[in-house]
């Protein structure tokens, strides 16, 4: 996997001050997209165990809410082990911090409930290590510059630990 950014002391995608990761790769490809460099699964730098020692080390501040995965699209395949490992670690360090990760992917395609390539033999392992999923490709036509943390209002802000146990969609935002 390769990152294509890190942004520490973030406050534009998810609540708080956060790290966020950007990974490199999507082949989702929405029209307008704010990332489009990071389509490119080889854009940026390869992703190593010193990065993950960076990332870790970024949250050790208590002003820091937790890590943002964005993309590219981190539930591209080839993203997904390399990301488990990342959450997993993270959340042994920090188990009050919270991860949120935007994707492309709807939560019904990361689960196969609906079929996708997001559904892999890791996906929901990946998915119940997250706490809120921003879901759903960004789509220009319905783009809204006054939603909180999505582009468009297709996109859905998902409480993903509330949906998991019910078995149905919980928002976390409307």
């Amino acid at each position: 996997m390769n990152v294509a950014e890190i942004k520490t002391n973030d406050i534009a995608n998810g609540e708080g001050v956060r790290t966020s990761l950007f990974v490199s790769g999507c082949r989702h490809c929405c029209p307008d997209c704010f990332n489009y460099m990071a389509w490119d699964f080889k854009y940026g730098k390869p992703f190593t165990d010193e990065t993950e020692k960076e990332i870790l080390e970024s949250m050790a501040p208590p002003w820091i809410a937790g890590l943002s995965i964005l993309g590219g699209e981190p539930f591209e395949p080839e993203n997904q082990e390399t990301l488990l490992k990342l959450v997993c670690d993270f959340k042994k360090q920090y188990p009050n911090k919270t991860i949120w990760c935007y994707s492309g992917f709807t939560i019904e395609e990361i689960t196969g409930e609906v079929a996708s390539r997001a559904k892999t033999d890791i996906s929901l392992q990946l998915l119940k290590e997250i706490d809120v999923l921003v879901d759903g490709r960004f789509e220009k036509e319905l783009k809204n510059i006054m939603l909180k943390f999505r582009g468009s209002e297709n996109q859905r802000v998902i409480d993903v630990q509330k949906t998991l146990q019910e078995k149905q969609i919980i928002l976390y935002l409307e």
